[in-house]
C-alpha cells in the first residue's frame, strides 16, 4: 500500500531533517568545515590549498557558511523529493525496512557522489583519500535519511514495525 500523501510529507521533512544531523556530525564536527577549525577535510597538510581556499578564504564563502539555513532548507526539501521518490517505488522493492532504506540511502548516496565527484573531487583538486573520507560522511547523511523516510512512511500502515 502506498503512504499517503500526508505521510509522504512528514517522511520528508523527518528525512531532510536526519540528513541535515548527518551532515552536521560528519563535516562539521569530523571534518572541520567551520571558518577556523581544521578537522578530517580541512587539514593544510593533506588538503588541496584549492579547497581550503574556496572554502574558508575567497569571499564570497560558500552560502552554507554565509546562510546556512538557505542550504539546510534545501536539503529539507530534497528531503521531501527524496519521499516522493521512495512513495512511488517502494511498492517494487522487496518488502521491510531494512531492505527498502538500503535502496533509498543508495539513491540519495549516488546524488551526493556526483557531486563530489564533480566539484571538490574534479574541480578543487581534491586528494582521493579525502575524498574517499567525504563519500563515507555523504554515505551517513544518506543512510540517516533514508531510513528515516522509509521508517516514517512505512510505519503504522500494518499492525507491526517493518522489518
Amino acid at each position: 500500500m502506498t503512504p499517503t500523501v500526508g505521510r509522504t510529507l512528514v517522511a520528508g521533512l523527518a528525512g531532510g531533517l536526519a540528513f541535515v544531523l548527518g551532515t552536521l556530525l560528519t563535516f562539521t564536527l569530523l571534518g572541520g568545515s567551520r571558518r577556523g577549525q581544521t578537522g578530517l577535510l580541512f587539514d593544510p597538510a593533506t588538503q588541496s590549498p584549492k579547497v581550503i581556499a574556496v572554502w574558508k578564504e575567497i569571499e564570497p564563502l560558500p552560502r552554507v557558511l554565509e546562510s546556512p539555513l538557505l542550504i539546510l532548507g534545501g536539503f529539507v526539501l530534497f528531503g521531501l523529493v527524496y519521499a516522493f521518490v521512495y512513495r512511488s517505488v517502494a511498492r517494487a522493492w522487496p518488502a521491510g525496512l531494512l531492505q527498502r532504506g538500503w535502496r533509498l540511502a543508495a539513491l540519495v548516496w549516488a546524488g551526493t557522489v556526483f557531486s563530489e565527484f564533480i566539484g571538490p573531487f574534479n574541480v578543487l583538486r581534491e586528494p582521493p583519500a579525502l575524498s574517499a573520507i567525504a563519500l563515507a560522511f555523504w554515505a551517513v547523511a544518506a543512510v540517516l535519511e533514508a531510513y528515516a523516510i522509509a521508517f516514517v512512511a512505512e510505519t503504522g500502515r500494518s499492525r507491526t514495525l517493518p522489518t
